[in-house]
């Protein structure tokens, strides 16, 4: 049997985004501060609810940024692949965190329905107001990493639900100060757990998939099969596995049944960087057989 090895890796990182990270955490960290206070002192649930929301936030973007660090670290013989995947274990974390505060806030919605506080509506929706723009300016800053990494998607639409929310707050504020209607805060919270629960449940769903070492979502694995069989020579393909080394990186083992041996290392350095460029699988490794019966792991 020959057995031959081709490994082929490109890196992608998170430039430019530790700027953003640090501007968009200090911005929330004030924004959650005044908004605890505002709240309080206007007896306003739904103010409240939003500033647990984004206090969710703020340590879903330290996770998100200190696991971009982690994930630069280089590989050792222990963590041979380094310390990637903790970006995926961040995006999980912050999903569960976000899901946890609504369970609170929701619990002491139910409550106030049936004994309403006062609510200072010309309070709720200055505050609220702020939090359009900072959430707007926020989401603006992860605008471009949204589609390439599930740590700055996650960031990005918890920024824009949060935009979303302070509308709703202004809104609710407004009903308040022409109806004296004050059940209307609690029911505004309602809505704004709704809102976070539906932001947060792709973010839950993907990082789960990813912490199973479930094929990434932006990965065809049927069409990698085809192509894969389709080279020439290639009488077979088993032992296919694809994953994600992280929320930016996916990895690819498989067995190429070819009987003549004629792959070489041009062979497998094309088709490596053809998986890359076609599919984002950028960490391949391919292993050519010419006798598939002395493989233990073929079918």
């Amino acid at each position: 049997m020959q057995r031959a090895d081709s490994h082929l890796c490109y890196s992608h990182g998170q430039k430019g985004f530790g700027a953003a990270f640090a501007i968009g955490v200090t911005l929330n960290i004030v924004y959650v501060v005044a908004q605890i206070g505002f709240g309080f002192a206007a007896h306003s649930l739904a103010l409240l609810a939003d500033a647990g929301h984004n206090f969710g936030d703020v340590l879903g973007l330290l996770l998100a940024w200190g696991a971009i660090y982690l994930g630069k670290t280089r590989p050792t013989p222990r963590r041979t692949y380094g310390l990637s995947r903790s970006s995926i274990l961040a995006a999980l974390a912050n999903a569960i965190l976000l899901l946890v505060a609504v369970g609170g806030i929701t619990w002491e919605a139910i409550r106030r329905f049936s004994n309403p506080g006062e609510v200072g509506g010309k309070t709720v929706m200055a505050v609220a107001a702020v939090g359009i723009v900072i959430n707007g300016a926020t989401a603006f800053l992860f605008f471009a990493g949204r589609k390439h990494d599930l740590n700055i998607k996650g960031a990005f639409l918890h920024m824009v639900s949060d935009a979303a929310v302070s509308i709703g707050v202004v809104v609710a504020g407004a009903f308040i100060i022409f109806t004296g209607q004050r059940w209307i805060d609690p029911a505004a919270s309602l809505v704004i757990n709704a809102v976070i629960i539906w932001s947060t449940w792709g973010l839950l769903r993907d990082s789960i998939a990813m912490a199973l070492d479930l094929v990434p979502a932006n990965v065809d694995p049927t069409a990698v099969r085809k192509y894969l069989e389709s080279q020439k020579g290639v009488t077979a393909v088993h032992d296919l596995h694809i994953w994600p080394l992280s929320t930016t990186r996916t990895a690819l083992t498989v067995h190429l049944e070819i009987p003549d041996g004629s792959a070489g290392d041009e062979f497998l350095h094309g088709l490596c960087e053809y998986l890359q460029v076609e599919f984002g699988i950028e960490h391949s490794t391919v292993q050519v057989e010419q006798n598939a019966e002395a493989c233990s792991l073929a079918p």
